[in-house]
């Protein structure tokens, strides 16, 4: 018995990094999996790969800044499954760039998916889980950096304050429904997000050499290492399942001490 046996959840951008990680770990948990991505081919390889493993899994596309997209990856879940019980929130982008760099386009655009997105998620889910009438969980994917402000990463920083605050409103606005929202806050997770941030630092001449960055960033970590998908995944079966069900409105770091406060 998996301790998700039977929950229909749904998680955006898990194609690859992160969401690919804590899907595999869902499915191995006895999830029916929707795997929801812009890149829809990436979505159904991690997928298959779920199913290869024993579990059940659909993948769709899906682009988390666009509320139609949103609301058909959401369908789609229920039309396979029956139900859902879950959405996690967790498309992100992000640019490593100085703050007097950033341009309008570069904050839309990290908005658009980090800030929006989650928006438009919570609100296409409490929607099914209010017609449904059995109260349901979202959980969002914000960051350390949704805790503090970083140089190098302004407009990101932004955007995971912001989904910080809409996990705490919707906590608050939607309890009466029976829906829990959390969220949890990764640090330093070595996924193919960090080579694209470690390869604009070097573009805009902050650091000098591959892998500076990421070696810089993660030199107060208390427990010695940056993280993998797999070390972030068991918090998330935790939030998803029965085990969390007096716990929303909370922003948990799972950061390997990076921040201790």
């Amino acid at each position: 018995m998996g301790k998700l046996d039977g929950r229909t959840i749904v998680i955006t951008g898990a194609a690859r990094g992160i969401g690919q990680g804590v899907a595999q770990r869902l499915g191995a948990e006895g999830a029916n999996v929707v795997v929801a991505d812009l890149n829809e081919e990436g979505a159904k390889a991690t997928a298959a790969s779920i199913a290869d493993a024993g579990g059940k899994a659909i993948g769709v596309g899906c682009d988390v800044g666009d509320r139609d997209s949103v609301k058909a990856a959401l369908d789609a879940a229920v039309a396979e499954f029956g139900r859902l019980d879950v959405l996690f929130n967790n498309a992100g982008i992000s640019k490593t760039q100085h703050f007097m760099e950033v341009t309008e386009e570069d904050y839309d655009r990290i908005m658009r998916v980090n800030g929006k997105g989650v928006l438009f998620g919570i609100q296409e889910a409490t929607r099914i889980f209010q017609s449904q009438g059995d109260g349901g969980k979202i959980i969002n994917t914000a960051s350390i950096a949704g805790k503090e402000g970083f140089p190098l990463f302004p407009a990101y920083c932004a955007s995971k304050f912001a989904c910080v605050s809409l996990t705490q409103s919707a906590a608050r606005d939607l309890a009466g429904d029976h829906i829990t929202v959390n969220a949890f806050c990764p640090g330093v997770v070595t996924t193919e997000l960090w080579d694209q941030l470690d390869q604009d630092s070097r573009d805009v001449g902050e650091t000098e050499t591959e892998g500076q960055l990421i070696n810089e960033f993660s030199e107060n970590i208390l427990v010695g290492r940056t993280s993998t998908p797999e070390d972030i995944a068991g918090l998330c079966v935790f939030l998803a399942s029965a085990d969390s069900d007096y716990i929303t409105g909370q922003a948990i770091n799972v950061d390997g001490g990076m921040l201790v406060h």
